[in-house]
């Protein structure tokens, strides 16, 4: 667990020494949720204001930028020659990895803050209970956890930095054929299939219902099933990956 923790420092603290890659992670998906909420907004009908039922989609689209930068990080440290000295000092790669992938739940923790704070000054008004607070956030860090450790994955695959980036382009794609900026009834019959089993939706179903007190059925537990299967798989993959790159 030290070594996780001192893993964790190092990752963060690289970041902030990259304030480039640090704000167009937290500005982007600020600045799309502007896009949204007032260019097309009044052209999308939702039963309500468009913020309310655009935040969620945007809090998962902050999580798909963040994956980006974890894939980054994990090719350059395995291109960089770095692992060989941390091997030399009995680190392993667990410790590694993991220090990535909690580095990327506080770099998302932190883009949240933005969004919400932006997202309450254009008018977002939540409902939630303090029950449904929590269970929110826990879907989002169980959603954003899972996206850490598949990025790793291919942080391990990819054999450059900017090949990382481009692998986790789709991940960042995932959001739009979702529910999370226009409701799913509206799009052709070919896509709404994919649309409504897709992971990203229920988690997104989940936050929106959760934060403005609507009813959310088994949208959470659905949540939570996709965000441990894709967990439990990454952990594993990233396992197999690290030990035949480190070979």
């Amino acid at each position: 667990m030290s070594d996780v923790l001192t893993m964790t420092g190092r990752s963060v603290r690289i970041s902030a020494r990259t304030p480039d890659a640090l704000i167009t992670a937290l500005a982007m998906p600020v600045m799309l949720m502007l896009v949204f909420v007032y260019f097309f907004g009044g052209a999308i009908e939702t039963g309500g204001k468009y913020v309310q039922y655009v935040v969620p989609g945007v809090l998962v689209l902050c999580a798909g930028f963040g994956a980006g930068n974890t894939a980054m990080s994990v090719a350059n440290d395995m291109r960089g020659g770095i692992i060989d000295r941390f091997r030399s000092m009995d680190v392993g790669g667990t410790a590694v990895l993991a220090g990535h992938v909690a580095a990327s739940v506080v770099r998302n923790l932190a883009a949240t803050a933005v969004v919400f704070g932006v997202a309450a000054a254009i008018g977002f008004r939540p409902q939630a209970s303090v029950a449904g607070w929590l269970a929110a956030i826990g879907v989002l860090v169980g959603y954003v956890v899972a996206l850490s450790w598949l990025s790793a994955a291919v942080g391990l695959i990819a054999k450059s930095p900017e090949a990382a980036g481009g692998f986790t382009f789709f991940i960042a794609f995932l959001p739009y054929p979702s529910s999370g900026f226009v409701q799913i009834d509206t799009m052709p019959s070919w896509l709404r299939g994919f649309a409504e089993h897709q992971p990203l939706t229920p988690v997104i179903e989940s936050m929106r219902g959760l934060l403005l007190g609507g009813r959310v059925g088994d949208a959470p537990w659905l949540a939570l099933a996709w965000c441990a299967g894709i967990t439990v798989v990454s952990v594993a993959a990233a396992g197999v990956l690290f030990r035949r790159r480190r070979d």
